[in-house]
């Protein structure tokens, strides 16, 4: 069930509140809605499984592309756990919500209470924040579902056995089908704001990454990842050698989290964040 809040400069924001017990705030990647975790939820530990798409996402209200950014994504991330009257949240976080998740461990601590990410780091590879830039604010050529599954296979490299039923469930979930063909369920204007990133000189996230010191922390990586490398992956668990890790085989950006490894690092994860 969807439900709606307004932040405090009056943007109207859509978000899911189901379950009780552990509070786990979900952040979706980039261009994505809170459905980017549909596949995950049904492997949950009983828990309150919190979900929200971001302004300009989703059922959320479009304000523009000066307003995607990570600080502004943040702070209505902190604006829903004030409309819930939740003091305290797990995160996990996929590419995006990740990079979301160090943010708020840089500014708002004493709201987490561990910070799992999902094919995310410190340093994002330029080749893969190329690949995004040659897609994102456009609507695929394919004119259907179907076709789009059938096609995703060639425009995915790095995922394998991925049956054709996850394929159509991914185009079902990030495009609408009407008449005139599929369309992105974003503001195009997204594409405007991460050129603009993209454009610009990389900021240094480590401060972030590191900002995270005494939270409970998960990295799950996709095995072929082109957004975060292996050296990444390798400095950041020299950091913090108490990071639960796994490494998902078959899987680029991003794991899909319902595969065993996921699983397996996402309960280690929960666990860890449990009085």
């Amino acid at each position: 069930m969807t439900d709606f809040f307004h932040t405090p400069d009056g943007t109207r924001l859509a978000y899911s509140d189901q379950g009780e017990g552990l509070p786990l705030l979900c952040l979706s990647g980039l261009t994505r809605t809170m459905g980017d975790f549909d596949y995950l939820a049904p492997h949950l530990p009983p828990l309150r499984l919190i979900r929200m798409d971001y302004r300009g996402r989703g059922q959320s209200q479009w304000t523009g592309a000066a307003t995607y950014t990570i600080p502004q994504e943040a702070a209505d991330a902190i604006a829903l756990l004030d409309h819930l009257q939740i003091p305290k949240a797990a995160i996990l976080g996929t590419s995006r919500g990740g990079l979301i998740g160090m943010a708020l461990a840089a500014t708002a601590k004493a709201r987490l209470i561990g910070l799992c990410l999902n094919d995310i780091g410190p340093v994002i590879d330029r080749e893969g924040l190329v690949r995004i830039g040659e897609y994102i604010g456009r609507n695929p050529a394919p004119k259907t579902h179907t076709a789009l599954a059938t096609a995703y296979p060639e425009w995915m490299p790095g995922f394998a056995n991925v049956p054709h039923s996850r394929w159509l469930a991914e185009a079902r979930l990030h495009y609408t089908e009407p008449p005139q063909g599929l369309r992105v369920t974003y503001d195009p204007a997204l594409r405007d704001a991460f050129l603009s990133g993209l454009n610009a000189a990389p900021a240094d996230l480590w401060p972030l990454f590191d900002a995270c010191a005494g939270l409970p922390l998960a990295l799950i990586r996709g095995a072929n990842s082109d957004l975060l490398s292996p050296e990444t992956t390798a400095e950041m668990q020299r950091r913090r050698p108490d990071m639960i890790f796994a490494s998902v085989p078959d899987r680029a950006h991003i794991p899909f989290l319902d595969e065993a490894e996921s699983l397996t690092a996402i309960h280690a994860f929960l666990k860890a964040c449990t009085p």
